[in-house]
């Protein structure tokens, strides 16, 4: 736990003004991103604080999937039907403004943005998918 770390504090529901979707799984926590790329955009997030996509190894292989899952669960939720149009993906560091794991979920990705569609490019130097 990073007191500094605002993902940290959203995990352990200490941000109130944070609304946490529900999840099957209480490692993890989704909420809404404040700055959405596309009309339904989540981060997924681990409890514990984990640094950014580098910092993964094989045996969080299982943890991504979870976060894949939740992602896709909160999608279906929010009424996101076709799940064949949904970008998933980390920010690539130093591409990252926050230094805590977070999956990023988009939806529909047709309909990303111009800025969106590079800035969640798929497998770009700066995001990965």
């Amino acid at each position: 736990y990073d007191r500094k770390c605002v993902f940290c504090r959203i995990a352990r529901r200490e941000e109130p003004g944070t609304v946490l979707f529900p999840s099957e799984y209480e490692d993890l926590v989704c909420f809404k991103d404040i700055k959405p790329g596309a009309p339904h955009h989540y981060l997924v997030v681990p409890v514990e604080h984990l640094g950014n996509c580098k910092t993964l190894k094989t045996e969080h292989i299982p943890l991504v999937k979870r976060m894949m899952e939740v992602g896709k669960a909160v999608l279906q939720r929010n009424n996101v039907s076709d799940l064949s149009d949904i970008r998933m993906g980390f920010h690539w560091p130093p591409f990252c403004s926050i230094a805590h794991l977070h999956l990023h979920v988009l939806a529909p990705a047709s309909q990303l943005g111009f800025l969106s569609r590079l800035y969640y490019r798929i497998n770009s130097y700066w995001f990965i998918t």
